[in-house]
């Protein structure tokens, strides 16, 4: 049975001196002009100099913790980061030290990809390596992008949103979903856009609305490389130009509102609105929204469900 439950994210800076030596890690072997690297720094600067995606992980998994304690299931709950502190291979490295021998692995991303869910099993893999025998064990719960705790935190999270603007507002208004953006290469080779629509339908559906889209944002690579599209920039404005007045952005593709909610959906997006005169309005994350902790709790209770079995 797992005595250990790791949490594994993308990580962020928690303070502004911590910013450049992170995107320095993330854009390792890349190479990356520095004149970009000081234009995401900036970014930073703009949404308080730091990146509120450990604190909010962190918040989730005490969360999960408290959750998992009322059903009786007493575990040590880590987090682990694939860019920044505290990186996974720390953590592993801690709870080997601490005698934990099977962990179960909780990959925080509800879409996956090669640039998600295989790069986080990546990272696991080559830290497991480097611990050599005293290496333990790492499962990982499965997916969860339909499932219906989470399609209910996305979609009242949403009605949040609207339960604050008039309804001839709602009425007419366009609901466009948000994921991150990969290379079209990368996305033909898994079911990445698949389960992105996939969620997006579901959420549409459980909150009833009928006039949706979907688009990609926060892309970051090459250029001259194919990645999926459209952008959400260009559905703003392409929503304007058909008249549309009031628009909601859903970001489905990430858990809590990190950098690339705040900047590139708080700032950027709604710089294009202003500019072409559309009303912009977000949706929060789940986050640690009692539905989406409580689906959590489910998928590790079903893995423990099964060892039982097992073990029986």
């Amino acid at each position: 049975m797992y005595d250990g439950i790791l949490l594994i994210g993308f990580g962020g800076p928690t303070e502004r001196a911590e910013v450049r030596p992170f995107l320095k890690t993330v854009l390792k072997n890349r190479k990356v002009p520095p004149s970009r690297i000081d234009e995401v720094e900036h970014h930073y600067e703009i949404c308080g100099g730091h990146s509120p995606f450990n604190e909010l992980t962190i918040r989730q998994s005490n969360a999960l913790r408290i959750e998992l304690e009322k059903s009786g299931v007493f575990v040590p709950i880590y987090v682990g980061m694939r860019n920044w502190h505290p990186f996974i291979a720390d953590i592993l490295r801690e709870m080997s030290s601490k005698g934990i021998r099977n962990i179960l692995g909780v990959i925080m991303a509800p879409h996956r990809t090669k640039a998600s869910w295989d790069a986080y099993q990546t990272s696991v893999r080559e830290a497991l390596r480097r611990l050599g025998k005293d290496a333990p064990n790492v499962d990982y719960i499965g997916g969860w992008h339909d499932h219906p705790l989470f399609v209910g935190a996305a979609a009242e999270r949403l009605n949040e949103t609207l339960n604050s603007i008039e309804s001839s507002c709602i009425e007419k208004a366009l609901f466009i979903f948000t994921a991150h953006s990969i290379p079209s290469e990368m996305a033909r080779l898994s079911r990445y856009v698949e389960e992105f629509g996939e969620s997006s339908a579901a959420v549409a559906e459980s909150v009833g609305v009928k006039k949706w889209t979907m688009a990609y944002q926060s892309r970051s690579g090459n250029p001259s490389e194919p990645w999926l599209e459209p952008d959400v920039e260009e559905v703003i404005r392409a929503a304007a130009k058909r008249g549309d007045v009031d628009i909601f952005l859903i970001p489905i593709g990430f858990l809590c509102d990190h950098m690339e909610v705040l900047f590139d959906l708080d700032v950027e997006a709604a710089e294009i609105a202003q500019e072409v005169g559309v009303r912009l309005h977000r949706a929060p994350t789940v986050s640690d929204h009692p539905k989406f902790i409580r689906m959590l709790r489910e998928k590790v209770l079903e893995v423990y469900k099964k060892g039982h079995e097992q073990l029986s």
